[in-house]
């Protein structure tokens, strides 16, 4: 028997100085949303809301007629529910329609969608059928596609990209049983051995792994004399001898999604096919993620516009008390909230993708912010909807069709949509990645005072530095054009309502989320990166702050060229009402918490002082570990790869 891989040994500091190491260190370009942590409400850089070129737009509105066309013929979503699988004729079919090359430059033979268009496209495959769009998804945005167009070589290029614009179906290969979001723990090796590397570790969560021609996978190059060593990436043949599919994984929502376990024994891998230099993989990883995280809120968004559409035709059509229950106002409210929060997260994902074809802004955190808001915000329209529906919100699709009602999948959508909370970054690992970006100017001049391994010269030098800072920016907080009530007045035509408060507001609160900030650092100095409540409601503010500075503009951009733009603007006041008092509770929350509390009662829960709260119940769980052994079975697994009939 094999012994397994042994996992790095590393300190929560080494850890730390991976995951810092891997992060682009440099702003050679401006950030909307870097700004606004910092206090700077710079409108100039979404206002006027940038446009794509009109051949652009053609290009992929075409697309879009087409594949609405085969979703509303082709695809039976709830066959792909019922037998938790996208049939071979589906997948064939978005083959020859060119789904797989959406974002793949023509030349190779793809469609060369721009961001856009791309998201719109996930947004309409995913409504009717989200594991359809989880497939698309991963296959381009974070699948063999999206690293090669930014760190691959022109003969990698010419090599893959043509198969996966039109015949290959790839995956993305990060997680391991037990490693996570801490990547320095990575056991998965890549053994140099000539002019190949020989891999051996497990994969976990391999989404499209199962059906997957291609695949990008991280593993941990050895130092030794010639090779730098680290963390890379390599694009690796799924067909390859001695990689197995040990198990296809269910879960409780996407049951057609083809995600599984994977096992790496002695499989060869040609050093052409290594993607950048060793030790960069984490890097790519996080690169490629920038935009790629635009794919999940665009799923969110498709997700948003129809729960609207069955809130909107269910709670007219359903009277209680002599009137249609949306006419009650628990009812409406949820309504309310839906319609407003779908337009904000349209206008959040347009924006940010535009900004992503443009390429003259560094949307890093304003992808990462999309992502994290989309989610969450759609597991809350969702579950409101399921509240609306009431008991039938709660019953299957197929069982309402049985007893004669229409199929609502309302709660499937519902299960659907939990895993975006996860995918990609968990919301408390987005709160965590999306802090450090909203602090990086003040570590970068601030940060050796907090360091605890610096000197007593480096930390001279670093006050030198930071007095200098703080008297230049701190001044600056004080007072801005959200205190002046003309300003913005563009955002209040006539006959509209007043959106220019509500950006007045965003200035504003920006400014005192600085100013929070720089007094968070200034009590908690070094700790304040373990005050994750704190930072997670800093980030959540600016989620709100940066939805609110979408919709206004999304609204001021429709009304100049849609017959709609009053009612844009009536959705874009009320999500800005709505989000004002969300903003509010959360200032109010970074300093009247339970945080202290809740520490001591972690502590007490895992000591076990509280575990006579436990009794009374019988635990239904099976036998196991709580973390798979990743050895190398004395029995091997039988290979669950599917491959993907073309007849």
């Amino acid at each position: 028997m094999t012994a397994p891989t042994p996992k790095p040994s590393v300190s929560e500091r080494e850890a730390r100085q991976v995951a810092e190491a891997a992060r682009e260190q440099d702003w050679r370009k401006p950030s909307f949303a870097k700004e606004l942590f910092l206090g700077r409400f710079r409108l100039d850089l979404i206002h006027p809301h940038p446009m794509p070129p009109d051949e652009d737009a053609q290009r992929g509105e075409e697309f879009l007629a087409k594949l609405r066309d085969f979703c509303e013929t082709k695809i039976d979503a709830a066959r792909i529910e019922r037998e938790a699988k996208i049939p071979d004729e589906v997948i064939k079919g978005l083959k020859e329609l060119g789904a797989l090359g959406m974002k793949i430059d023509t030349k190779y033979g793809g469609l060369g969608l721009t961001q856009v268009y791309y998201n719109k496209a996930l947004a309409l495959v995913g409504s009717a059928s989200p594991a359809i769009g989880a497939l698309l998804s991963a296959h381009q945005s974070i699948g063999v596609p999206q690293p090669l167009k930014i760190f691959g070589t022109q003969e990698q290029k010419d090599a893959f990209l043509p198969r996966c614009a039109r015949t290959d179906i790839t995956a993305f290969l990060l997680t391991e049983p037990d490693v996570g979001s801490d990547p320095a723990r990575m056991a998965m090796a890549a053994v140099p051995d000539g002019d190949d590397y020989v891999m051996d570790g497990v994969k976990l969560w391999t989404t499209n792994g199962v059906v997957a021609d291609l695949l990008v996978v991280m593993a941990r190059v050895p130092k030794s004399e010639g090779h730098k060593g680290g963390i890379t990436a390599f694009v690796v043949e799924a067909a390859s001898e001695g990689i197995t599919v040990e198990n296809r994984n269910a879960f409780m929502g996407l049951r057609g999604l083809e995600n599984g376990v994977t096992r790496f024994h002695g499989v060869r891998v040609p050093a052409a096919n290594r993607i950048g230099p060793e030790g960069a993989g984490l890097k790519i990883a996080l690169t490629t993620l920038n935009t790629g995280r635009l794919s999940l809120p665009a799923m969110c968004v498709g997700a948003g516009k129809w729960c609207l559409k069955i809130a909107r035709e269910w709670s007219g059509a359903r009277e209680q008390w002599g009137k249609p229950v949306a006419h009650h106002e628990a009812v409406g409210k949820k309504i309310s909230f839906i319609a407003a929060t779908t337009f904000a997260l349209e206008a959040v994902l347009d924006l940010s993708s535009q900004m992503a074809d443009e390429d003259r802004n560094d949307i890093r955190i304003e992808a990462a912010l999309a992502k994290l808001y989309g989610s969450e915000m759609a597991c809350l329209m969702a579950d409101e909807l399921v509240q609306i529906r009431g008991g039938r919100g709660f019953e299957t699709a197929a069982s309402l069709a049985a007893r004669g009602e229409r199929a609502v999948p309302a709660e499937q959508v519902l299960r659907d949509l939990r895993i975006n909370r996860i995918f990609e970054g968990s919301t408390e690992i987005m709160h965590l990645l999306i802090a450090r970006e909203a602090v990086d100017a003040h570590l970068k001049v601030a940060g050796d005072l907090i360091d605890p391994d610096k000197t007593l010269s480096d930390k001279a030098k670093a006050g030198a530095r930071a007095g200098g800072f703080y008297a230049r920016w701190l001044p600056k907080l004080v007072t801005g054009p959200g205190q002046l009530p003309r300003s913005y007045a563009e955002f209040h035509p006539e006959g509209h309502p007043d959106l220019s408060g509500h950006l007045r507001y965003v200035e504003r609160s920006a400014r005192k989320l600085a100013r929070s900030t720089f007094y968070a650092m200034s009590r908690w100095q070094g700790k304040l990166e373990t005050k994750q409540g704190f930072l997670g409601r800093v980030v959540d503010i600016g989620a709100e702050l940066f939805a609110m500075s979408a919709a206004c503009v999304r609204a001021e951009l429709l009304r100049t060229t849609e017959e709609y733009g009053r009612e844009a603007y009536q959705l874009a006041d009320v999500f800005c009402r709505q989000a004002r008092i969300r903003v509010d509770e959360l200032f109010d929350r970074l300093w009247t918490n339970t945080d202290e509390l809740d520490r001591k009662v972690v502590k007490g829960v895992l000591s076990g002082t509280y575990t006579w709260l436990e009794s009374g119940v019988v635990d239904p769980s099976g036998e196991g570990p709580w973390i798979a052994d990743t050895k190398l079975p004395e029995t091997p697994r039988p290979d669950v790869r599917r491959v993907i009939k073309e007849g």
